[in-house]
């Protein structure tokens, strides 16, 4: 994996840039500014690759996936891949001196692995999902950990299979894959059949319960491309400031698409099909 996203920066990096407006021209030239897509035309021909293998291999098997597994069972499987991303998660919540978030990160993950059978049940959340109780779920990681001490964006970048990204948002990704604890308490010839294995499931786990959403989404967008962007870009600002007020701008939504549900920037999973 970490080899992948390397060889990725480097193609970023030798590949062909958008043409910036004319400097007279200065709404032009704020827009520009303002889509932070220097790579735009390379960022859309890796869109348009994964809306085809999407469309090829990814919903289908989404499609089946969702009819095929009881309701139970796809929980199950969120589950688990939730439970194995929260050690990050609270390493990151350290890392960000965010003390109460690192309390309910450390309760998650032991609640839910010693007494919810390795993450299999969200024992932890309780009747969280009617407002009851409960430790909810979040998650970090190394790009808003990058964020909050700092570092910016970057150009945006949409990666091959990956999706959505920025420069700093790259680094963190590798960065990660080093941080992860759980891949080291798995031996060397286990632990890439692991990680696929556990990026499969999240990934067709997470596409099968956004399928009518993303839908929705292409339908009603001009240029889906920059809806996705906008959509990745205000979803990490709001994820770096953990439900604070932030006077960081946001990226204006595209004027061609508008969301028919307000509280959709709030709901992570319903984005998170377009993001990841």
């Amino acid at each position: 994996m970490t080899s992948s996203l390397i060889a990725i920066t480097a193609l970023f990096g030798v590949a062909g840039c958008a043409t910036a407006p004319p400097a007279d021209d200065e709404d032009a030239v704020a827009a520009y500014r303002e889509a932070n897509d220097p790579l735009e035309p390379l960022n859309r021909y890796f869109f348009e690759v994964n809306l085809g293998l999407d469309k090829l291999l990814l919903r289908p098997i989404a499609e089946i996936y969702r009819g095929a597994l009881p309701r139970g069972v796809q929980d199950s499987v969120r589950n688990v891949v939730n439970n194995l991303d929260t050690p990050v998660t609270f390493i990151h919540d350290v890392l960000q001196g965010e003390e109460k978030r690192a309390g309910e990160s450390f309760g998650r993950f032991a609640t839910n692995t010693f007494i919810g059978v390795g993450g299999l049940f969200d024992v932890a959340a309780g009747d969280n999902e009617n407002g009851e109780g409960g430790i909810p779920y979040h998650e970090e990681d190394l790009g808003q950990t990058f964020a909050v001490y700092g570092a910016g964006e970057g150009p945006y970048l949409m990666l091959p299979l990956l999706g959505p990204s920025n420069v700093r948002d790259l680094a963190g990704r590798v960065g990660d894959s080093f941080l992860d604890p759980v891949q080291y308490a798995l031996s060397n010839e286990h632990r890439t059949g692991f990680s696929i294995a556990r990026f499969a499931a999240g990934g067709i786990d997470t596409r099968a319960r956004n399928i009518e959403t993303l839908d929705d989404i292409e339908r009603t967008s001009i240029d889906f491309y920059a809806t996705v962007r906008s959509l990745y870009r205000q979803q990490r600002n709001a994820e770096i400031a953990n439900g604070r007020p932030t006077t960081a701008p946001l990226p204006i939504m595209s004027s061609e698409f508008e969301l028919d549900d307000d509280s959709m920037l709030d709901d992570k999973d319903r984005l998170s099909a377009v993001i990841k």
